[in-house]
């Protein structure tokens, strides 16, 4: 039965997404380095799974979470995994204005990934906004002009990651619901990462659990809100609500990190928000001329 469509139930879906994601940054920033990349993934993975039981049993227990697309489901947490572990690592790296702002080109390569792999078209609008996200990373990497930080680099190879991922999304929303979704995420993505998680482990001292509590919390609930937010009103009207994360997160970076915005990173935000926001304008109605 189809959600219906509310502007204001979407904005609260969003501020929730958005409030988990800043928070789970911060987070991250907590745990690491003192523990390792991948153990922080997997007890995320795992804590995030019993998290998550109580919706799951809540739309008809493990039964309803049979998928008729395994293979999907594999391919698409692979990618995700790859794309989560850039995001984490470069946390650690490079501020977070930065961070979000590389992570923002997401939808630039969603798009190009949608006309290849979806067959969506790639009109004047969106290249035109795929133009303007490239030239953003251009001015805050700066390559050529200042030696380019590794976390950049990284951070750039999860943003193409992280739009695959949601190709694939896009592609099973057609037959899984979210819990499904994010229930076979946390499955998978625990398997994937148990070897390394080993091979990594380090006993958590105390005083983090908390923060590997809400990471855990968070990297499931960001997921969640945002699936419902787009249940409620269409992705022009969600999306730029997400925008609110980068001025969020250089507040964050500065407050509690000390870290400054430069102004190369300003001005390359902007272009890539412009961009983003340019495609999601809605397009006028065609005309109907009537004889």
């Amino acid at each position: 039965m189809p959600t219906a469509q509310s502007n204001l139930k979407a904005a609260l879906w969003m501020g929730g997404s958005i409030a988990s994601f800043l928070v789970m940054s911060i987070a991250g920033r907590e745990t690491m380095p003192p523990l390792d990349v991948f153990q922080v993934m997997e007890m995320r993975s795992v804590i995030g799974f019993f998290i998550l039981l109580p919706l799951v049993f809540a739309v008809g227990g493990f039964p309803a979470m049979a998928t008729k697309r395994p293979l999907q489901h594999i391919g698409r947490n692979v990618v995700h995994y790859a794309g989560q572990y850039a995001w984490l690592l470069a946390l650690t790296m490079i501020p977070l204005a930065e961070l979000i702002s590389i992570e923002f080109t997401t939808p630039i390569w969603g798009a190009l990934l949608a006309v290849a792999f979806l067959g969506e078209r790639l009109n004047a609008r969106r290249i035109g906004a795929i133009l303007l996200g490239l030239v953003g990373v251009l001015v805050i990497v700066r390559p050529g002009v200042q030696q380019v930080d590794p976390g950049h680099l990284i951070m750039l190879s999860g943003a193409v990651t992280f739009g695959i991922s949601i190709v694939m999304v896009k592609s099973l929303t057609r037959t899984d619901n979210v819990v499904r979704i994010i229930f076979w995420m946390l499955v998978i993505q625990s398997v994937i990462g148990l070897i390394p998680a080993i091979h990594t482990w380090r006993n958590p001292p105390i005083e983090l659990w908390p923060w590997i509590l809400v990471i855990s919390f968070t990297g499931m609930s960001s997921h969640f809100c945002m699936a419902r937010a787009l249940a409620y009103a269409d992705a022009t009207v969600v999306m730029p609500m997400d925008f609110l994360r980068l001025p969020f997160s250089a507040m964050i970076g500065w407050l509690l990190y000390q870290e400054q915005i430069g102004v190369f990173t300003a001005c390359g935000a902007a272009l890539i928000l412009g961009g983003n926001l340019f495609n999601l304008q809605k397009r006028p109605a065609p005309q109907v001329t009537t004889v």
